[in-house]
Formats: C-alpha cells, structure tokens, sequence
C-alpha cells in the first residue's frame, strides 16, 4: 500500500469504527470518566464542595477540606504525587494515559467519532462526501447539511463540556442557573470556542502520508502472514501503519489490535497485532522491578508519606498577625505602652464548626491587656480585627519582647508567635 508523501497539505484521519475486547475497555472507562467529570461538581462534603477552585477566594475545596496560599505545600505534592504516578504506570504499561484516560481521547472516542458516523456515514461514506466540491447540487448540498448539523452537535458539545468544566471554579449550581458573574460565562465561552476548534479542525492533523513497510501476503516473523486487509490502518486515530513497528505518534489504544484480531479468527490464526515490551519482542522476560519503576514507587510512597504526615497536624482554622501598617508601638498618656496588630481568622472547618473563638497571649507580663472584638466565624469565612496589646507604666521588658497569640475553638488550637515592642523600660506612673 504505498502512497506518495503530500507535505504541506491537510490530510484528514478517517478512523473506522472498530467493536473489541479493547474498545469495550474504552466504553467502560469512557463512562467512567464523564460520570466523574459531570457528577463531581455537584457534590459536597462536610458542607463543602466535593472539588472547586476558587479563584477570587484563592480556596481550593477538595474532599472536605479547603486550601489556601498557606497550603501550598498539599498542592505541591498532590502535583508530584500524579506527575510521578503518571510515570510509573507509564513505565509499566506504556502510554496508558494517552490510550485510555486523557481527555482528548475520550472526548473524540465518546462523542465526535460517534457524532460524525451518526450524521455523515461511515469511513467510506465521509471520504467519499468529503472529495466532493460545495455546490448547489443534490449531492453538494447534502454535504453541506451535514457538515453544518455535524458542527452544530460538535458546538452542543463543547458547550456541554465548557460549562461542566467551569462548574469546578464558579459553582455547578450557580452556573447552571444563571447565577454566575459575567466573568465566568465569557471564560465559559471562550473555553468551548477553544474546544470546538479543537473537535472541528486541530484534534489529529496530519501533514503526511505514511508509507507501508510490508508487501500484501508477506509474512511477518515468528507471527505468521498478514493478509494486507489494512483494517488496522483504518482504523487507527493517529494515521499510522502499526505493521511498520512501534511509531511515535502510536497513544496504543488498542484499535488495532481489535481490527487484527477481528481479521485474523476468521482464519483461526493468532492477531499479528498485541501488546508487548521491547524484552518480549526480543525473547527475554519482560522485569517489573527496573530501576526507573523502584525508583518512581520510592517517591510515590515518599511523596505519600509526608502528604499523610502534614494532614495529620494540618489545622481546622488559621491565624496570622500582622503589625498595623505605620504603627511600631505606642506610649499612651499615662506611660502605658501599646501595641496594635491586626489578627486574621480563617475558619476551614467543615460545615457547622463556628466557634465562639478565644484568645490569649502568653510571655507578656500578668497585668498586660488584651483588646479585640469577639470572634465567631462561619466556615469558609475569614475575618480580620485590630489586636491591642498594652503593657500598664511601671513594668519593665526589654526593647523586643517574644510573645505567643492563641486562638482557640471547641475543634481546634493554633498558635502564632510575634513580637510586642517597646523602646525599653516602660516608664513608671507619675
């Protein structure tokens, strides 16, 4: 099957449809998949969505729990933690995530193979249909029907999932109802106009042709005789020739082998096509434990491990104090030195933790003062209030002295370590 090399000219994949025991792997993570992807959203747990990232809140909710900026470090290993999981089954199974789980794959799997076939035929049918010119014809017009019904569904779909999409960050139910601010709905349509062009243009191009290594009949080693019927060729969503050898652009989803073995029971003879490692290809065993894979399941568990660790000792509410901007401290009529400090209280509690909040600072004299507002917070929300500290005249501390803020609630405890300043000795009452 040799064809000529066409550079600089869109050519168009027309992947045949294919039942197999792989295609059916795909159907069941495919639903899998869009069943986590649509429902997720409209969950919650403790009071919380399931997973959001909200942006202008700079939150992540995710399982019960909300991070902020200070949990930087969790989104830090959850990113290492997939990155490096991604590699590790990478280096077991190969290019599982390109074959079967990215969304790229089973968008086009799941919905625009499927509408293009419902709409515009079979393979034949839409290479046939699309050799054909615009015109005002019967036949020019059937094409042209067809391709704006096929482009109507493709923007149904990028619709669908634009909006499922940004339900993680503006909230399934407001976005859904129309809730949303105006920000959200113009990303929203920005996201499906990226994926429409995605689905109607950008998804496989191909820029060449590929050439078959193999002559129709000639055998292949140690596999028996392929009969040239091409169907795995057809049915490839990336354009290669499987017969030519493992290739770059393969995501090993499997069609091929399906087509292959679809061919080959009908002469009862083993597919020519499977899954199989470089070791195996050359006759030795294929090894789990290589140093790549103990060393991607040694950071995973490390990774894991301090993950685990940090939750354990992770708050339900954080606490930060900050000096009031322009203010070091000061010295009151009476000799009395003060400082003013600005506590913020966020509360990540689940749902229906509110408090009431207490405060106390330890290292201070025993007849300092503490001046705040009453503290009840609702999950979610943060709350920021002046902090006074004042030493009475006639105590003496040193320039700098170390002191310890606590908040308290009936779920948690944090404390926060600053410092209370007051130019040496305060002076005694007249």
């Amino acid at each position: 099957m040799n064809r000529p090399e066409i550079a600089g000219v869109r050519q168009w994949i027309y992947a045949a449809r294919i039942k197999g025991k792989y295609q059916s792997i795909h159907r069941v993570s495919g639903i899998l998949l869009h069943a986590i992807l649509f429902i997720t959203p409209w969950l919650s747990l403790g009071g919380h969505p399931m997973l959001r990232l909200d942006l202008p809140g700079r939150r992540l909710y995710a399982l019960g729990q909300i991070f902020t900026p200070s949990d930087t470090i969790f989104l830090v290993l959850i990113g290492l933690f997939l990155a490096f999981a991604l590699f590790f089954f990478t280096a077991l199974y190969g290019r599982l995530w390109c074959g079967y789980l990215c969304p790229q794959t089973v968008f086009l799997e799941e919905w625009i193979r499927r509408i293009e076939e419902k709409i515009e035929g079979d393979r034949a049918s839409r290479m046939a249909r699309d050799r054909l010119p615009y015109t005002m014809d019967a036949k020019g017009l059937d094409k042209v029907w067809r391709k704006g019904l096929k482009w109507t569904g493709f923007a149904a779909v990028a619709g669908l999932l634009s909006m499922t999409v940004m339900s993680y960050f503006s909230g399934a139910a407001a976005l859904w109802t129309g809730e949303a601010d105006q920000v959200s709905y113009a990303l929203t349509g920005a996201l499906g106009a990226v994926l429409f062009a995605d689905f109607a243009w950008f998804r496989e191009p191909r820029r060449s042709l590929f050439r078959a290594a193999k002559a129709k009949g000639e055998p292949l080693p140690k596999e028996g005789a392929c009969v040239s019927c091409d169907k795995c060729v057809s049915v490839c969503p990336q354009g290669i020739d499987i017969r030519e050898g493992y290739q770059l652009e393969c995501i090993t989803c499997g069609r091929c082998i399906d087509a292959c073995s679809s061919v080959m029971e009908k002469f009862n003879m083993e597919p020519l096509v499977h899954y199989t490692t470089i070791a195996e290809s050359e006759g030795r065993s294929p090894r789990v434990l290589r140093p790549r894979t103990v060393a991607y399941s040694a950071l995973l568990l490390g990774i894991a491990t301090a993950f685990v660790a940090l939750m354990a000792n992770r708050h339900d509410f954080e606490v930060a104090v900050n000096r009031a901007p322009g203010s070091l401290y000061t010295v009151d009529a009476d000799g009395g030195v003060r400082n003013t400090y600005l506590l913020r209280v966020t509360n990540n509690s689940p749902e229906g933790l509110t408090g009431p909040f207490q405060l106390h600072i330890t290292g201070m004299p025993g007849d300092a003062e503490i001046i705040t507002t009453p503290l009840t917070i609702n999950p979610s929300e943060q709350v920021t209030v002046p902090l006074i500290v004042r030493v009475p005249a006639g105590e003496v501390i040193p320039r700098a002295l170390p002191i310890t803020v606590h908040v308290e609630a009936p779920f948690d405890r944090v404390s926060v370590h600053t410092t209370f300043m007051s130019g040496g000795s305060v002076t005694p009452e007249s």
